[in-house]
């Protein structure tokens, strides 16, 4: 009878605790203070959710992963396997949960949960943003193709928001669109350039942003090929001899073409004492200079500037004639001293355009002849008077006879 007695009293013991408790947890009305706050954050760092809760008494949070319904944490505890989750409270009102080293796959809907009957809940969305990448794979690389082709570049990137595509001009030149217009910038993964030409030959940007920083790029060369081609400035050059003299020539080819001068014999003129040469190389142009320190009559001719590459080749013909020399005026006279800086002038546009000679010099001359010869008016008056009184001289002679 005791026995029963003392089993009576352990259950009544039993009963009352519970119902103590779950007076208690009926007293009690767990409630979130404010909504979860979406959560934006790059690729790699930490993201924390924060969950406000009153009057959370004897009850418990949990957070939950909504998509894969992963129990995540309980109240202080992490129950997932991922070492990079974690659970924080603030006098267990406010609840955060951490993800640490975010990737990519983490953004979603994340749940807030107190076990109350029936449960209560609400979610928040952790967006993962990626920086762009652009991807070899789809995206150009180097091209090269012939002069009038239509060529078609491409970049593909991929990132979070997606990225968009711009394409430049390394150096800030501008891009020739099919319409003729000339622009500083192109939207969108594709350029395409019809019938390219020599001039729109270079380096291209392919450049990827979404927001997230950095920005990236992809240079993507663009070679095109044309056989030589030659243009000469002065083809008819005037030189006398022992005047130094230079023949050039402008080329343009691609790929880089070989360059030489020839006589009109067809050899190929060397580089030495006499003869010096030059080219001026800027990309696919190329600047050839002959310099013939001292011309004698054996120089006088015809010279061919060569230019050759693998697509073909051509050649531009200058004349060296002869001209007289100009003679040496030493005599230090005003007369035409005073326009030996013209004179000088002249024969040195000779040398350049082979158009002049002393005649030209000697002309000089005979115009200062003829301004020093030309009466002045200022003696004019001087002179009418003076012929006046010689008229008039014999006169009182006369009139005394």
């Amino acid at each position: 009878m005791l026995v029963t007695n003392e089993i009576l009293f352990g259950i009544l013991g039993i009963v009352i605790t519970f119902l103590t408790t779950s007076a208690d947890l009926l007293l009690e009305n767990p409630k979130f203070s404010e909504p979860i706050f979406n959560v934006t954050v790059p690729v790699g760092r930490e993201a924390i959710l924060k969950c406000l809760v009153e009057d959370l008494g004897a009850y418990k949070v949990a957070w939950l992963r909504v998509d894969t319904q992963t129990i995540l944490t309980i109240h202080s505890h992490v129950i997932t396997k991922n070492h990079r989750i974690g659970v924080t409270h603030s006098e267990r009102k406010t609840w955060y949960l951490h993800i640490r080293e975010v990737r990519e796959s983490d953004k979603g809907w994340y749940m807030c949960q107190i076990n109350t009957d029936p449960m209560k809940s609400q979610v928040g969305y952790l967006e993962v943003v990626v920086p762009p990448d652009i991807l070899d794979y789809p995206t150009s690389t180097d091209m090269i193709v012939r002069e009038g082709a239509n060529v078609n570049l491409r970049c593909v990137a991929k990132g979070s928001p997606h990225p968009s595509i711009t394409w430049k001009r390394e150096g800030g030149d501008l891009i020739l669109l099919p319409s003729g217009d000339q622009v500083v910038s192109v939207e969108g993964p594709t350029l395409n350039i019809t019938k390219v030409t020599r001039q729109q030959m270079g380096p291209y940007l392919c450049i990827a942003s979404n927001g997230v920083p950095p920005s990236v790029s992809k240079r993507i060369m663009l070679i095109t090929h044309f056989p030589p081609m030659i243009w000469i400035q002065n083809q008819m050059v005037g030189a006398y001899e022992g005047q130094q003299v230079t023949l050039e020539c402008h080329s343009e080819a691609y790929p880089k073409p070989i360059n030489y001068w020839t006589t009109d014999k067809g050899e190929i003129v060397p580089q030495n004492g006499k003869y010096e040469l030059a080219l001026i190389e800027n990309n696919y142009k190329v600047h050839m200079k002959l310099t013939i320190k001292s011309v004698i009559a054996s120089d006088y001719g015809s010279y061919k500037c060569v230019s050759k590459n693998g697509l073909g080749d051509t050649d531009g013909s200058i004349h060296l004639y002869a001209i007289p020399k100009p003679s040496k005026r030493s005599n230090g006279t005003s007369k035409k001293g005073k326009y030996r800086k013209k004179y000088n002038d002249v024969t040195a546009d000779s040398s350049r355009t082979g158009a002049a000679s002393e005649d030209q010099a000697d002309s000089l001359y005979q115009e200062e002849d003829y301004f020093n010869s030309a009466p002045r008016n200022i003696n004019q008056p001087l002179g009418i008077v003076v012929l006046v009184l010689l008229l008039l001289a014999p006169l009182p002679f006369f009139l005394l006879q």
